[in-house]
């Protein structure tokens, strides 16, 4: 059975760049492109897992992901938390809301931690999880 995704990303080619690499590894993909749209996609979707951009207008990761773990029928869901900014503290926040894992763009991993850059840190912090994301300019 063909596992799905439901992609929560507002930049287009953030959002681009997981539809086609979960595509090309035979995923159902479904795009959000509006965070305020994911929880209602989610419950008709029924993703295996959620990938949520925590940094979007009007709402944001973290608050879509406490609203999925409220709900009774997607709880269960495991979310994977993206986002180019991400300091200890929230790190800390998106798991104890039920982000199981944490994705920090690579690029900025030396200016989030006043590092130089992000080999270091993976090999201080091996639990997040590194994704390389082009940093969008709003």
């Amino acid at each position: 059975m063909t596992k799905k995704v439901l992609v929560v990303e507002d930049n287009e080619l953030n959002l681009k760049l997981f539809c086609d690499l979960l595509r090309a590894h035979q995923f159902a993909v479904e795009p959000v492109r509006d965070g305020r749209e994911a929880v209602a996609r989610a419950r008709g979707f029924v993703p295996d897992l959620i990938i949520m951009d925590i940094q979007m207008p009007h709402v944001t990761g973290y608050e879509i992901i406490l609203e999925l773990k409220a709900d009774e029928d997607l709880r269960a869901i495991p979310v994977m938390a993206v986002t180019a900014y991400a300091g200890r503290e929230d790190e800390e926040r998106i798991r104890a809301a039920g982000g199981g894992l944490v994705c920090v763009q690579a690029d900025q991993l030396g200016a989030v931690h006043g590092r130089g850059g992000g080999a270091d840190l993976k090999r201080e912090r091996a639990d997040i999880h590194l994704l390389r994301l082009p940093v969008a300019s709003t």
